[in-house]
């Protein structure tokens, strides 16, 4: 009976029942635009920097994140990654092998990292051929190495001449080696431009003496969000080696997010404040009108009770109408955001495009992020029910009926 009676209320008075849930609506609506742009820029750059540098995942010696030595190291042959590439979200797989040598010239020499890589993988992936600027980009099995712009101009090298490479190598061994330049890579960041020297993974193997070895397993994960359950899976792989997520192997960047991400809450929970002051006010208004038919419900022989759950069935009504009315509205824009990403202009996308990387902000579509919205808002119109229904309890019958309608 109070179900029926509830969803007679509704449309006894539409233009209050649309005002609630449109309030309702709106505040779904705002929260998803917010949060769904905000983590789909995080997720945006998290797999731009992934590309650039460490990858999402990378499978490693246990000891090697500390020691960085070329001593400790994984298995590079293809039946050890097999596991890896079982996996259903696992997009990339790339095997690397990044240690120190000196590189030098004919007059001068600095301290290089040296990445031995699959040229062909690493122009899919981090598209490293994309950065060449001058000569040529390497072959899988070419015989010349690619060096930063800013090691080349350091050591007064170009394209043709030879390079030195100097250090130590596995187990000990001396690891030296001459290479033909055969091109010159740009990065924005001084630090890499400054430092990087690449080679094909071959040739990398054979100037540290590792044989079939790796430093790292680098892999990526699509979409973002399956990251921890891929982890997981790959921990039960892989257990005598290490699984280091990109927040462990770029920490800066995690602290960075994790402090703007802070601040997100703190902007959206405004959004929500000032969202729920106005659902609170049309709550507490739809109560008010209603005094005189609440007393009359309560005269006739309606329990308090009774009177308060109709109000809350009343209430899951116009909440279930402004979800889906603030997801009919949302859904069309976050899909358009998502397969149609924002292009950032000005100086912020000129920066963005020099790195490398594409100055995009797409929306975010995820089960979780739609579920979190949609709690919290059933949460504040929850919140905002509690003094009309404390109204409705200590309603005084007589002043109810006469118009007044005070608490008592």
């Amino acid at each position: 009976m109070l179900v029926k009676l509830a969803w007679r209320n509704l449309w006894r008075q539409k233009r209050r029942t649309l005002l609630t849930a449109g309030a309702l609506a709106l505040a779904l609506l705002l929260s998803l635009l917010t949060r769904s742009l905000q983590e789909g820029s995080y997720a945006n750059n998290i797999d731009n920097a992934a590309r650039f540098a460490t990858g999402l995942l990378q499978i490693q010696h246990p000891d090697f994140g500390e020691s960085q030595s070329i001593d400790d190291l994984v298995p590079g042959a293809p039946r050890f990654i097999e596991p890896a590439r079982s996996l259903p979200r696992i997009s990339h797989v790339l095997p690397r092998l990044e240690s120190f040598a000196l590189a030098a010239g004919e007059q001068r020499s600095k301290g290089a990292l040296v990445m031995g890589v699959v040229p062909s993988l690493e122009a899919d992936y981090a598209r490293v051929a994309e950065r060449v600027v001058e000569g040529r980009y390497l072959t899988d099995d070419d015989g010349g190495v690619l060096v930063g712009e800013g090691l080349a101009r350091f050591l007064e090298l170009e394209v043709g001449d030879k390079l030195v490479l100097y250090g130590q190598g596995y187990r000990g061994q001396t690891a030296a080696g001459l290479y033909p330049i055969v091109g010159l890579l740009r990065f924005p960041m001084p630090g890499i431009d400054n430092q990087l020297v690449y080679l094909p993974l071959p040739l990398a193997q054979n100037l540290y003496s590792t044989g079939d070895q790796v430093t790292a397993w680098v892999l990526h994960t699509s979409p973002l969000s399956t990251l921890p359950e891929v982890a997981h899976k790959l921990a039960a792989h892989y257990p005598s080696q290490r699984i280091r997520d990109w927040q462990d192997l770029a920490p800066e960047m995690a602290q960075q997010i994790a402090l703007d991400r802070a601040g997100g809450v703190f902007m959206i929970g405004l959004l929500y404040g000032v969202v729920g002051f106005g659902l609170f006010a049309t709550l507490l208004m739809m109560t008010l009108e209603r005094q005189r038919e609440f007393g009359v419900m309560l005269a006739t022989g309606m329990l308090r009770h009774k009177l308060l759950g109709l109000v809350m069935i009343e209430s899951a009504f116009i909440s279930v109408i402004g979800v889906a009315l603030g997801l009919l509205l949302a859904f069309p824009i976050l899909l358009w955001l998502y397969l149609d990403p924002i292009t950032l202009g000005g100086d912020t996308g000129e920066m963005i495009r020099q790195m490398g990387w594409d100055p995009l902000l797409p929306a975010m579509i995820e089960p979780w992020l739609f579920g979190e919205q949609i709690l919290i808002v059933l949460l504040i119109l929850a919140l905002c029910l509690l003094y009309p229904l404390w109204r409705i309890y200590r309603l005084d019958l007589v002043s109810a009926l006469m118009g007044g309608g005070h608490a008592g």
